[in-house]
């Protein structure tokens, strides 16, 4: 437990409390996750960089442009704190695009990074990072699947996190495992009850 809070950093802390704030908000369909997530990944920039994560890294710095196009994205037509775009499914085309994105993600980025970089995990690291980035889209653009995608994601950056000595984003992405769960079954009740309004995507 000593170990536990000599190695954790205030920073890591702060960018614990944002991400878990950002993703729990998001997982309730509010629109307030957005700014929170910028905040977040502002601090997980200059954290990754100290623990040579580059892809995780780079990814920080995708999801800052991401953040700023879903915040864009939610606010159209909206008439309170929650955006009113409707909640979708993926197509068989995402599916298949979104597959051949997530192989090339891996290969290009992790030959890269193993053979140029002091990169940890350089394939690992590129394989959730490519799933990030396809799940952040999903996010962004409100596709039931993207909670699917986290969780599945997420779990593997805990066993990452936990090699580095982050522990308390560790923590934080096992609680994300359990958020996504939570926010994939709130999204699939709304998207139900589009359904039966006859609301469309």
């Amino acid at each position: 437990m000593t170990h536990f809070f000599r190695v954790t950093s205030w920073l890591e802390w702060c960018g614990v409390i944002t991400g878990t704030l950002c993703v729990w908000l998001a997982a309730k369909n509010n629109i307030l996750n957005w700014p929170l997530a910028i905040i977040s990944v502002l601090i997980y920039i200059f954290i990754f960089f100290e623990s040579k994560l580059y892809s995780d890294m780079g990814l920080q710095v995708y999801f800052l442009v991401t953040n700023a196009y879903g915040w864009y994205f939610w606010s159209k037509n909206r008439n309170n704190s929650e955006s009113s775009r409707p909640v979708s499914t993926i197509t068989n085309k995402e599916m298949a695009l979104s597959a051949i994105a997530i192989i090339l993600l891996t290969i290009l980025p992790g030959t890269l990074l193993h053979y140029f970089t002091k990169a940890s995990y350089p394939f690992l690291d590129s394989f959730c990072t490519a799933c990030s980035l396809v799940a952040q889209i999903f996010l962004a653009r409100k596709i039931l699947q993207n909670w699917l995608i986290w969780i599945f994601v997420d779990i593997i950056y805990v066993g990452v996190y936990i090699s580095k000595d982050l522990y308390a984003t560790a923590i934080m992405y096992t609680l994300y495992v359990y958020i996504a769960w939570v926010g994939y079954q709130g999204w699939k009740k709304t998207r139900l009850e589009q359904q039966s309004q006859g609301i469309h995507d």
